[in-house]
């Protein structure tokens, strides 16, 4: 037997085992990590066209389905607490949880349900979805780029998204008549999830 022969049949063995002990993307289900405020959705709205008001929502759960092989079978389902709105202003806050805006008691939750993902194949996408805000629905669409994917220090897999959407708030029925910059809102959004 040839021992270089041989040596080398060892080592591409080794070297094929290694691989296939690596973490592979896969078909999966995920939990948003909103416990460990690893995700986000925030927004930006014009003031009368003046300047920028900034916030977020601080409690909202969801989950997702996320297969790099298999794009077009990615879906995700988000659930907002409306009154958790804060752009770090209390005042400004409390006015926009009345009925003169979200009216928060009569529609505390906004949904997002995706109906269907649309690669481009350079780790961009976008998802199609039903969002329900303020008692109606409509179509949206999210602008997604794949941030990463991987075993994390804890024994558990996560992947991660940033998304961009924007909203036109009368399609919805929400006309505050703050002005025609003020009808659309810029969303920005990050989602990481723990594989379950």
């Amino acid at each position: 037997m040839n021992f270089t022969k041989s040596l080398s049949a060892v080592a591409l063995a080794a070297s094929l085992t290694s691989v296939a002990l690596l973490p592979q993307a896969q078909a999966a289900d995920y939990v948003i990590d909103t416990d460990g405020a690893h995700a986000s959705i925030n927004f930006t709205i014009s003031h009368l066209g003046y300047s920028y008001v900034v916030g977020r929502f601080n409690e909202f759960t969801g989950t997702f389905s996320y297969d790099a092989n298999n794009p077009s079978s990615n879906k995700i389902e988000v659930t907002v607490d409306t009154a958790s709105i804060d752009s770090n202003h209390t005042d400004r806050d409390n006015h926009v949880r009345s009925s003169d805006y979200l009216d928060v008691n009569k529609f505390p939750e906004a949904s997002f349900v995706s109906t269907r993902y649309q690669d481009n194949g350079d780790g961009t996408g976008v998802m199609y979805g039903n969002l329900t805000l303020f008692g109606s629905t409509n179509e949206i669409a999210i602008n997604v780029t794949v941030v990463g994917e991987g075993e994390d220090p804890w024994g558990g897999y996560r992947a991660g998204f940033a998304g961009t959407a924007e909203l036109n708030l009368p399609d919805f029925g929400m006309n505050f008549n703050l002005g025609p910059a003020a009808e659309t809102v810029y969303m920005d959004l990050h989602v990481e999830g723990i594989r379950q």
